[in-house]
């Protein structure tokens, strides 16, 4: 049994409501981890399905389930956040997964260095798991705010934050709260440290949340941008956006 003294070097946080279906490679891909420097919150908005058997049968040492009634996956993250003891938070919800068993290796050797936010690539699955590719923007090799203006370079699964710098989810916002809890999270950071040694650490389910309702999650990205960047930079800039748009839109690989 763990030390309950021991400050993990991780919390990572599963937020679920009747995720049964879905839940099983992310809880497999946890409980392949290498290293096993963390603690396993699941936030559950008091699911009915089979969810919360699910992650208690999962044999994952270290876990915590908090099952109740919330208001969404970003109260569910405020939650998740006063509850959490490791030092650094790793957004992991049901359906996505870590990228291979080392995933978690690599980031704790990346933390001993103390950055603040610790990034990588992200690949798209579906719900099959087949991939589907990688996310059509790419995490840089160095990162700072300012670079958000062009949209979420980072995936929120592959954005690691040292918990005492990050502030509470903005629920104003339904869909797009982690785009504007990335950046204020990379204005307050001084250091960030970048897992250019792995080609992807995370999947993510191209079914998701924030694509199910992407119209409305764009809209709140443009209000975000606009906040932070400037109305007419981001204006102008969305204009340079339209031909990767349409060709995104209208590209049909065989």
């Amino acid at each position: 049994m763990r030390d309950m003294e021991h400050q993990p070097t991780f919390s990572i946080v599963t937020v679920t409501w009747n995720a049964a279906s879905v839940i099983g490679p992310t809880l497999e891909s946890v409980r392949q981890q290498a290293c096993h420097d963390y603690e396993y919150l699941v936030i559950d908005g008091a699911s009915t399905d089979r969810t919360v058997e699910l992650v208690r049968n999962a044999g994952i040492e270290g876990t915590r389930i908090v099952s109740e009634k919330d208001r969404g996956i970003y109260d569910a993250m405020n939650k998740a956040i006063g509850l959490a003891r490791g030092r650094y938070l790793i957004w992991m919800n049901a359906g996505d997964a870590f990228a291979a068993g080392d995933a978690l290796q690599r980031m704790a050797t990346a933390a001993a260095g103390e950055p603040d936010v610790i990034y990588g690539q992200t690949q798209l699955v579906d719900a099959s798991r087949q991939v589907v590719g990688m996310r059509h923007l790419t995490a840089p090799a160095t990162l700072k705010w300012q670079d958000f203006k062009r949209g979420m370079l980072v995936c929120h699964q592959a954005f690691v934050a040292r918990r005492d710098i990050v502030p509470p989810y903005d629920l104003q916002y339904r869909y797009s709260a982690d785009y504007d809890w990335c950046i204020k999270v990379l204005k307050r950071s001084q250091r960030n440290a970048y897992l250019g040694d792995a080609p992807v650490i995370s999947f993510l389910t191209s079914e998701g949340t924030t694509s199910i309702h992407h119209k409305a999650s764009l809209k709140e990205r443009f209000h975000i941008m606009c906040h932070y960047y400037g109305t007419v930079p981001t204006i102008v800039r969305h204009l340079s956006f339209l031909p990767r748009y349409l060709k995104r839109k209208f590209s049909h690989p065989a």
